[in-house]
């Protein structure tokens, strides 16, 4: 229990996916302008890390190793996170067409974001158990999830203030992320 409480506060705060390995970039910038939004993709991308952390960790366990078609990984891995994606697309579009038409583009983008495809790869790397690689995909995707809506939260507010005119829009953002990237490696002597 105490290991998966470690790979857990590591995937989430002292590893972010986003601040500290700088991954899924693309949806952290682009659907983090205001907060609903970014929790409705965070939400998205909790379900398809962690459904795909432990879906991938069960065919690379018991269908690629015996088989020996270990190298197909990143094909296989592409076409479970593709199946997911489009299972949460259609669940939006049916169920949650304010937040389908919100996510816009960004939703499909969930299968090329490379935070998808890191998790699963990097659960084979380091010889994660099935259990271990689902909470490392969902700390990491939590991890994801606080990010995005602490970005949502920072850009909402820094709207009304007074920016110059040199650092309104795009540099004001990517100032917010790299220091928001400074804080979160203060949680680096963590673990």
């Amino acid at each position: 229990m105490k290991e998966l409480l470690l790979i857990a506060v590591s995937s989430a705060f002292v590893n972010n996916v986003v601040l500290s390995r700088f991954l899924g970039i693309c949806p952290f910038l682009g659907v983090s302008k205001n907060v609903k939004t970014a929790a409705g993709m965070g939400s998205a991308v909790v379900f398809v890390i962690t459904i795909s952390s432990l879906i991938t960790g069960v065919i690379y366990r018991f269908l690629l190793v015996p088989t020996g078609f270990e190298y197909l990984q990143t094909i296989v891995f592409i076409l479970v996170i593709a199946a997911l994606v489009q299972f949460v697309e259609m669940f939006l579009k049916k169920l949650m067409p304010p937040l389908y038409n919100a996510l816009g583009v960004y939703l499909p983008l969930i299968t090329t974001n490379c935070a998808v495809l890191g998790v699963a790869l990097t659960n084979v790397q380091k010889s994660y158990t099935i259990l271990q690689g689902t909470v490392n995909g969902a700390a990491t995707a939590l991890g994801f999830l606080v990010s995005i809506v602490l970005m949502a939260g920072i850009r909402e507010k820094t709207e009304y203030n007074d920016i110059p005119e040199s650092f309104r829009g795009t540099p004001i953002v990517l100032v917010t992320a790299g220091l928001m990237a400074i804080a979160f490696f203060g949680f680096s002597g963590l673990i």
